[in-house]
């Protein structure tokens, strides 16, 4: 895996990753496709969106369909018919929000399905080979996080475990060209863990970095100050990875702090529950002001999901439970969220990320919505 920057504009950068599967252009939004589907999508379309990369994940796919259905064939990008590069979280922070029962040691986590019940086992090399069966462009390390707010001395004990897992993880890595393998810095919201963490997972050396247990009930300022505390010891010249954030306002503020990646849930889950995002903010369509009006959602962009239907139709499509209508809201989301990011890197490249980011949060603001 080889990643380049191409320009930096105070703390943020413009690069790119270039993989087994393609080159993803960063700063670079992943759209979530956790059991090999990016929900409501079809993965033509997620292409039309201008997504490079998206992410599966090691927890649902080992769960079902299993991995040998996988195997067979050929690896996810087959499998789901997408052809570029895949990301796969390790498992870890499904464990803790979903499994019925999980019991940690230092081997690594028993836990009880969320699905159907059944125990299964799960550690660094496992994960690895379930990664490595998937054919991921980028696999994670296998760690453990815990919930926000959490003692001291337990986010201590996950982040310590977490660097053991790190190292077995590294070890258990099948390594090939245009592959890699990305740390978690582990460490809540403490910053002289997340010191410790970061330092120590630089020490073990992986292509990338990213910035874990956030986006876990903390709020945006604490969110923001964990990474104002942990940035500044990651190498430069390797990605950094945010995960699972977030809003819009989340991502502007994380790249101009540094941040190359992110993945969130947020744009298809919201389009499948009637809120659309748009460069003026956020809309309910479900609003009963929406039923006559017959404007799109966005009569300047590119997507045909927000162009060329009206609001008024829309809005018949969710109160009628059409699943239309959450197929077009997810679409017209990710699309919104790929055009950001392409402002972004524009506005880096150009040297003028301040200006854009305030005309952003200016169109925001005029909405009263962010």
């Amino acid at each position: 895996m080889k990643f380049e920057i191409n320009k930096v504009d105070n703390n943020a950068r413009s690069g790119k990753i270039m993989l087994e599967h393609g080159v993803v252009n960063t700063p670079a939004f992943m759209p979530v496709g956790t059991s090999g589907t990016v929900k409501a999508m079809l993965t033509d379309t997620v292409k039309e969106t201008g997504s490079e990369i998206i992410l599966g994940n090691t927890y649902h796919l080992m769960l079902r369909p299993g991995m040998s259905v996988i195997e067979k064939a050929g690896g996810l990008n087959s499998f789901m018919n997408w052809e570029g590069p895949i990301l796969t979280d390790s498992g870890g922070f499904q464990i803790m929000s979903l499994s019925k029962l999980c019991k940690i040691s230092n081997d690594g986590v028993r836990f009880q399905s969320h699905i159907d019940g059944r125990e299964f086992f799960l550690d660094s090399k496992l994960s690895m080979e379930i990664q490595n069966f998937i054919g991921s462009d980028i696999h994670m390390i296998f760690d453990q996080c815990i919930k926000y707010p959490s003692s001291y001395d337990d986010v201590k004990s996950a982040m310590e475990l977490s660097l053991k897992w790190a190292e077995s993880s590294k070890n258990s890595f099948f390594n090939k060209k245009g592959r890699g393998l990305f740390g978690i810095v582990q460490g809540g919201v403490d910053a002289q863990l997340r010191k410790i963490s970061s330092k120590e997972l630089i020490d073990i050396s992986f292509d990338g970095y990213a910035i874990g247990g956030l986006a876990v009930g903390e709020g945006q300022e604490l969110m923001l100050a964990t990474l104002d505390c942990t940035l500044p010891y990651l190498p430069s010249d390797k990605p950094r990875y945010l995960m699972g954030v977030g809003t819009p306002q989340d991502i502007v503020e994380s790249v101009t702090r540094g941040v190359d990646m992110f993945d969130c849930v947020m744009p298809t889950r919201a389009g499948r529950h009637g809120q659309a995002f748009t460069k003026n903010g956020k809309i309910n369509i479900r609003n009963a002001k929406y039923a006559e009006d017959n404007r799109p959602l966005d009569e300047e962009s590119d997507c045909e999901a927000s162009n060329a239907y009206s609001r008024s139709y829309l809005h018949h499509l969710f109160k009628s439970k059409e699943i239309l209508g959450a197929m077009l809201l997810s679409w017209s989301n990710i699309s919104y969220y790929q055009h950001l990011m392409q402002d972004l890197r524009f506005a880096i490249n150009e040297g003028n990320l301040v200006e854009t980011v305030n005309n952003m949060y200016d169109n925001w603001i005029k909405k009263n919505n962010i």
